[in-house]
């Protein structure tokens, strides 16, 4: 069975935000759970364990999600609306709570990254090129 590009970008993005997660508790651990303080960093992208639990969060769901075209596309276009808000709250440094402190804070572009492209396959990009019945 073929899927759609609204399934695969669930599937892939879910992976990769469970990957994350787990490797950003290799870095973290799970000492000062909410910390506001940026001094771990997975890559360039500051985490704390509350965020770690959050990627696992956002990749369970889209794994869970990417069995459906129905689901994948819903999930996609919530995920790139929650993204976004999340890019504006960090860019005015309101969630130092995750560890994103403020403006030049890389995980902000990360999430207006993702948020573009989960708002893509959640809306136009979702269907893919029309298939011959």
């Amino acid at each position: 069975m073929n899927k759609t590009p609204a399934q695969i970008f669930a599937l892939v993005f879910g992976v990769v935000y469970l990957v994350m997660g787990l490797l950003g508790f290799a870095v973290t651990g799970f000492d000062e759970f909410a910390g506001k303080g940026v001094g771990e960093e997975l890559i360039i992208f500051p985490v704390n364990p509350l965020h770690n639990i959050v990627h696992l969060g956002l990749g369970a769901v889209w794994l869970g999600a990417a069995g459906k075209h129905a689901s994948a596309k819903s999930v996609n276009l919530a995920f790139g609306v929650v993204l976004g808000l999340f890019f504006v709250l960090g860019m005015v440094g309101a969630l130092e709570f995750l560890a994103i402190k403020d403006a030049g804070s890389t995980d902000n572009y990360l999430h207006v990254a993702t948020a573009a492209l989960a708002l893509y396959f959640g809306s136009v990009g979702a269907e893919g090129p029309a298939r011959a019945t």
